[in-house]
């Protein structure tokens, strides 16, 4: 198989932008803070009394979740801004936030259904809560293949902050479903208190030893560090595009 060449342009670029010091701080911390949450997760708390050692997953599936609600919702910032200034800046933003976000909701499926075949025999199931996530994500995939339809930069990006702000509707309804809709056998295991906290999940000690740090981790640290390299990213890549431009 012939081996892909790299662009002499894109490697210039790559050499003359380093890493700033603090993503570089950053992004030591946030490698060294998910492998102390998966060491909480998968060694330190105790197994789930009903569900044994499966249920370790929660740690990283509900901690992604609200990971890529962070992104997503970074996006929609992204996407107000673009469209009150329209500053490249806020664009690139919003398209980091949903690549991120996007990550991450697959994240969240995939935990979600290795979780399920043991527990509910089966790797999927048409709940609402599932069905929703899976709509939440495929919308934001969709965003993608919008971009890539549209070859006016400027139309592009005023059609994507639009369509980043809506698709955020699934994401609110992905959150809340499970509070309105009766009929899912998702289960509620976080509650105003023990009574709302209904489910299959039945708390041990120590649990908030892993779920604590890793909502941090995946919900704070993971995305706004991924966002920023994938901004730096992006820059790089119009920078190579205007160098190109240029040199033809």
């Amino acid at each position: 198989m012939r081996a892909v060449r790299q662009s002499p342009v894109l490697q210039v670029e790559v050499a003359r932008t380093p890493l700033p010091r603090r993503l570089l701080i950053l992004t030591a911390v946030t490698a060294i803070a998910v492998v102390v949450g998966l060491i909480l997760a998968l060694f330190i708390v105790s197994p789930d009394a009903d569900q044994g050692d499966v249920q370790r997953l929660f740690y990283i599936h509900m901690p992604s979740f609200f990971g890529a609600f962070v992104a997503f919702s970074a996006a929609v910032v992204g996407g107000i801004g673009y469209l009150r200034t329209r500053n490249v800046k806020w664009d690139t933003l919003a398209l980091s936030g949903i690549e991120v976000g996007l990550a991450f909701s697959v994240v969240t499926l995939a935990t979600g259904s290795i979780w399920a075949r043991p527990i509910w025999n089966t790797w999927w199931t048409w709940d609402p809560r599932l069905t929703s996530a899976a709509i939440m994500a495929l919308t934001y995939a969709a965003y993608l293949m919008l971009r890539g339809a549209i070859e006016n930069p400027d139309q592009r990006r005023r059609f994507a902050a639009v369509y980043g702000i809506i698709a955020f509707v699934t994401v609110i309804y992905t959150l809340v479903i499970i509070r309105i809709r009766p009929d899912t056998i998702h289960p509620v295991v976080i509650g105003a208190s023990p009574q709302n906290a209904e489910g299959t999940f039945e708390a041990t000690v120590g649990t908030a030893v892993a779920l604590v740090p890793n909502l941090i981790i995946w919900g704070v640290l993971l995305p706004w560090t991924l966002i920023w390299h994938r901004i730096r990213l992006q820059n790089l890549l119009e920078r190579v595009a205007r160098r190109r431009a240029e040199r033809d």
